[in-house]
Order: C-alpha cells, then sequence, then structure tokens
C-alpha cells in the first residue's frame, strides 16, 4: 500500500536505501515468501505503479477519495480487500498486509505469522511488533494549555504513583505495532468496526511477531535506521 503525495517526507516510498527504493523491500519479502500467492498494490502514483509491475506485483488503482490526508489506512486496506475478493474466484484464507514505506520485514516473519494463524483458528491477526521501553506511555508527556507539560497518561493508569520510577524497564516490555506486516484474516477486514483500537483491521485477538527495530519510515532522519536494519538482515552487503 502506498500513495504520492506525502508532506513530511516527499517522495519517500521511492527513496534511494542501499540502491533500491523504500517500496523494493516489502515487495521482495513479499513476493519470496512462499505462503503467498498473489501480491497486489494498491496506489495513485505510476512511479510505484512501475515499480510494481517490474515486480511481478499486480495494481489496484486506488480512488481519489483514498488518496487525501484524510482517508484512513483501514479503508483503504478494505477497498483492495474487496477488489480483489469480487475478482476472484477462490476464497481467500489469509491478507498479509504491508506499507511501501515500512521495509522492516522479512518473508521469513511473514511465514511464521501464517503459521502461527493457521495452527490457532481463534487468532485473528498476526503482526510485527517491536519493543520501544524508552517510549513507555509512562514517559508520555503532553504540553498544557499553561506550555508545561503535563503527563499524557494519569501516573494512576500503572497502579500506585509511589511505585513508579524513571527506569524505562520498570514497566516491562513495551510493544509496539511496527507497522511491519499485518496478517489478517478476511473476518477482520469484513468486520471493522469490531477490532481494537487504534489500529482495528488487526481484529481482537492479535498474535504478536516479536522482532526489533521495526517501524515504518515518515521522516528522511530514519532512514539510516532503515539501512541499518535492512544491512544486519542481509541487505546490502
Amino acid at each position: 500500500m502506498g500513495r504520492k503525495g506525502s508532506k513530511g517526507f516527499p517522495g519517500k516510498n521511492l527513496y534511494s536505501v542501499l540502491s533500491k527504493p523504500l517500496s523494493y523491500y516489502p515487495i521482495r519479502a513479499a513476493k519470496d515468501c512462499k505462503e503467498i500467492d498473489r501480491v497486489y498494490m494498491s496506489t495513485d502514483d505510476e512511479c510505484l505503479m512501475a515499480l510494481a509491475v517490474e515486480n511481478g506485483v499486480e495494481i489496484i488503482r486506488r480512488p481519489p477519495d483514498l488518496c487525501t490526508d484524510a482517508a484512513l489506512g483501514e479503508h483503504v486496506y478494505v477497498h483492495a480487500y474487496k477488489t480483489v475478493r469480487d475478482m476472484s474466484n477462490e476464497k481467500i484464507e489469509l491478507i498479509a498486509l504491508l506499507m511501501c514505506n515500512a521495509p522492516t520485514v522479512t518473508s521469513a516473519t511473514i511465514s511464521e505469522g501464517v503459521k502461527a494463524l493457521r495452527e490457532n483458528g481463534t487468532y485473528d491477526s498476526a503482526i510485527t511488533v517491536s519493543s520501544y521501553n524508552m517510549w513507555s506511555p509512562l514517559r508520555a508527556r503532553r504540553i498544557g494549555s499553561d506550555g508545561l507539560l503535563h503527563p499524557f497518561v494519569p501516573f494512576e493508569t500503572f497502579g500506585d504513583p509511589a511505585t513508579l520510577n524513571c527506569d524505562r524497564d520498570s514497566q516491562g516490555d513495551v510493544w509496539f505495532a511496527d507497522m511491519g506486516v499485518s496478517i489478517i484474516r478476511p473476518r477482520c477486514l469484513e468486520n471493522l468496526e469490531d477490532g481494537l483500537l487504534p489500529q482495528k483491521w488487526m481484529g481482537q485477538k492479535i498474535y504478536p511477531l516479536k522482532q526489533w527495530g521495526g517501524f515504518d519510515v515518515d521522516y528522511e532522519w530514519q532512514i539510516p535506521q532503515v539501512e541499518f536494519w535492512l544491512r544486519k538482515h542481509g541487505y546490502g552487503g
């Protein structure tokens, strides 16, 4: 999934990372995964379409109303799913959702998620997560109307405030959905409003695919982190 028109980092989906467009990496992870039968890209970007065709990916032309800043990813996913469902003669077992600006995923991780869902029919999804204890909600702040910092989440949420401290690990590991991949059942998109906020497409019973350093790219300063991650996973020599 990828669109043109990013304001925070214009052209990010095609930005050169280790001599390849950023979007090449999630495409490659999908194409190299033996459990994936068909790969599609939902986009309005002609350059992304060219990259997709070059790598054997089928194109879903995203309608204009899903290409605005106000459009939510979940609605793009539903549109893409319904498009594929309506033109397919086969029952869709699982859907692996990848983002053009989220290169921190491997085919092996996708395979792991497929295996987990096939072994447990009660799971709605399997998603990549990374532990970022330094960003614990205990440490989150908001700037108040007085111009000063205040807790973003009331300390009482974490228990007795007298037992809290500044140790980043004091609340245990803090796992974030890092957007590497969401492997979901069709029911998650067919019953979107039943899903857990904020990523409702993941359903309610979400299996964690643990990795490290995963994230989607929103700013240019993240590129060195992407390159580090990719090199550690065998890309770029």
